[in-house]
């Protein structure tokens, strides 16, 4: 596939010096090759329209191949590159995760390991909490002492 590539832009390019010097060697429509010369008497032994014809022959064949070597080119980079550009960008912007210097990195948690830690944690605050003691009930039938 690579070697099809080059091939095509090693034709486009000689297509494309072959298309400038065809379109620089014809004339306008006032003048003739013979014209831009010097010489006039080269119409009378050759006719005007000999070599205008085959230059304007020779234009339309490298416009088609130029056309065609274009059209080559492009469906072949496209069918190499099948990624779209919003998967590129989101790949490039996600942050790339650094430990700060001197500190080890470390891996991140799913969110069960998550959960597990602040159970562990709570059960410490659990157990490291003093209990407080029960309030003595009072009786009923006994009041404060008077005076």
């Amino acid at each position: 596939m690579i070697f099809t590539y080059y091939a095509i832009a090693t034709l486009h390019v000689i297509v494309c010096i072959i298309l400038v010097l065809v379109v620089l060697l014809q004339s306008g429509k006032g003048a003739d090759l013979a014209g831009a010369f010097g010489g006039g008497a080269t119409q009378t032994a050759f006719g005007s329209r000999g070599p205008a014809s085959f230059l304007s022959k020779m234009t339309t064949v490298a416009a088609v191949i130029f056309m065609l070597t274009s059209i080559g080119l492009s469906m072949i980079s496209t069918r190499s590159e099948s990624k779209s550009i919003l998967e590129t960008k989101k790949q490039a912007t996600q942050p790339v995760k650094k430990a700060p210097a001197g500190l080890p990195a470390q891996p991140s948690q799913t969110p069960d390991q998550i959960q597990k830690r602040l159970e562990e944690l709570q059960q410490k605050q659990q157990q490291a909490a003093p209990t407080p003691a029960p309030a003595q009930a009072k009786p009923e039938n006994s009041k404060p002492a008077q005076k």
